[in-house]
């Protein structure tokens, strides 16, 4: 079988790592086979060089006006020059056509943006980074915006979150082509994570900023993380400050843009899953630990939050670590 024909487009002030997660995903599964499974190329506008946003410049092979198909993928960069990019009309008219002539268009982080506006995710739900997410729905209230996966697959148009996960979406092709041995494979190869699903949240308890200034809710913020397995309920934390539930729930929203009962399920719930991924405690243990009532209820919110049972997310990321260890 000749090889499955990649191209990365990408265009100045491209983000370096949304055009090397991909290619070097691709480029390992062709190492690791006896066959080369994908030919990649990197493909500009004009053919000049593109000085990417990190200062470090690439040279395409292709224009993207000379690339005639068919392709098996094609793969849409992000970066600090992707509003740019979208503006320009050259630039849109040639991956409208070039998606017509391909299996599959994908975009990685900001490079949402272009497929956007080249109308190719009119209808369609999809992601990017976290960050750009808002400024996307308001200027496409046409197309489903989700701010909260790693990547989303529409039909045969793919996007991914912000650059790193262009390699979890990388790997997830590679998996649909080739199987899923293959994809660990290169996950091992590349000590990347094996392999994160597509539905795992962009942004965690354990990532996000720094505690709010107002010095209740940061005390209740801690407050919560800590006694998971009291009663958290909204009248009690309430309670506890000194305020009506009403009052509550605007400081929450004011500074968390959420409520005290949605927060408290979500810290409850990412602390079961650091718990399932690095102990060995059985779920009802977990779900004690963490304040849920049952593993019933723990499951349920697991299906919530990440779109799978605890059970599930345990052996993939217990033996994500074993794999890599």
């Amino acid at each position: 079988m000749a090889p499955r024909q990649i191209l990365i487009a990408a265009f100045p002030q491209a983000e370096l790592l949304d055009i090397a997660c991909p290619s070097d995903v691709f480029d390992a599964a062709n190492r690791l086979r006896s066959k080369p499974a994908y030919e990649i190329r990197l493909g500009g506008l004009d053919g000049r060089p593109i000085r990417c946003q990190s200062g470090i410049t690439l040279t395409p092979e292709v224009r993207l006006d000379q690339v005639t198909g068919p392709l098996d993928t094609l793969v849409v960069a992000g970066g600090l020059g992707h509003l740019s990019a979208a503006g320009d009309g050259r630039v849109l008219a040639q991956l409208r056509r070039l998606a017509k002539v391909s299996r599959r268009v994908a975009s990685v982080c900001t490079g949402a943006t272009l497929l956007a506006a080249a109308g190719l995710l009119t209808g369609r739900r999809c992601t990017t980074h976290w960050a750009d997410a808002p400024r996307l729905a308001a200027q496409f209230p046409d197309i489903e915006v989700d701010p909260a996966p790693l990547y989303v697959r529409d039909g045969e148009v793919y996007t991914s979150a912000g650059v790193t996960s262009g390699l979890d979406l990388a790997l997830a092709l590679v998996e649909q082509d080739h199987g899923p041995s293959l994809s660990r494979q290169i996950a091992r190869h590349l000590v990347a994570y094996l392999q994160r699903p597509g539905n795992q949240a962009q942004v965690s308890m354990f990532l996000t900023a720094p505690a709010p200034e107002h010095h209740v809710v940061r005390d209740l913020i801690a407050h919560i993380a800590s006694h998971l397995d009291t009663d958290l309920g909204t009248p009690a934390l309430a309670a506890r400050a000194g305020l009506s539930t009403r009052q509550l729930s605007r400081l929450f929203d004011t500074h968390l843009g959420t409520t005290p009962g949605k927060h408290v399920r979500r810290v409850r719930t990412e602390t079961a899953a650091q718990l399932l991924s690095t102990t060995d405690l059985p779920l009802s243990a977990v779900a004690r630990r963490c304040g849920f009532g049952s593993t019933e209820s723990l499951r349920q919110s697991f299906l919530d939050h990440y779109d799978t049972p605890p059970s599930a997310y345990r052996r993939l990321h217990r033996g994500a670590q074993g794999a890599l260890a």
